[in-house]
């Protein structure tokens, strides 16, 4: 099993990163979900990216690391999660999935767990900056 990247932050945990795989499958079954660095990437040119999801685990970590620029660029949260192998099971394939994004959807049921998960990264990010700076 490869090793998380230090470059991979924000690095969600626990309940938080359960919650995260537990969308991504939810939004498998949606039809609300694209895999893959290529298909991230479009989504996030095309302006269709509500959240992305990256592995740590993937090797080289350089694959992914053109998306969390172009995430700040368009304004769209990401995180990242311990595990291509299950972020694959959540995605709904037998394969591993080095990223995916969840897609934006007006009418969508799940809009509610992609906002309180954004709000949970935010978190995240602000409370590492803050012990970053003690």
């Amino acid at each position: 099993m490869a090793e998380v990247s230090d470059k991979a932050y924000p690095m969600s945990q626990g309940k938080l990163q359960q919650s995260i795989l537990d969308l991504v499958q939810n939004s498998a079954q949606t039809g609300q979900l694209k895999k893959g660095a290529n298909e991230v990437t479009k989504a996030l040119n095309r302006g269709k990216a509500d959240l992305c999801i990256l592995a740590g685990d993937c090797t080289p970590v350089e694959i992914v690391l053109h998306v969390p620029l172009l995430c700040e660029d368009k304004n769209v949260s990401y995180v990242w999660v311990n595990s291509k192998a299950s972020l694959g099971r959540a995605c709904g394939v037998s394969r591993s999935v080095v990223a995916c994004t969840v897609l934006a959807n007006d009418r969508s049921q799940l809009n509610g767990t992609i906002e309180q998960i954004k709000r949970e990264v935010e978190k995240l990010l602000i409370w590492s900056m803050c012990f970053v700076c003690m």
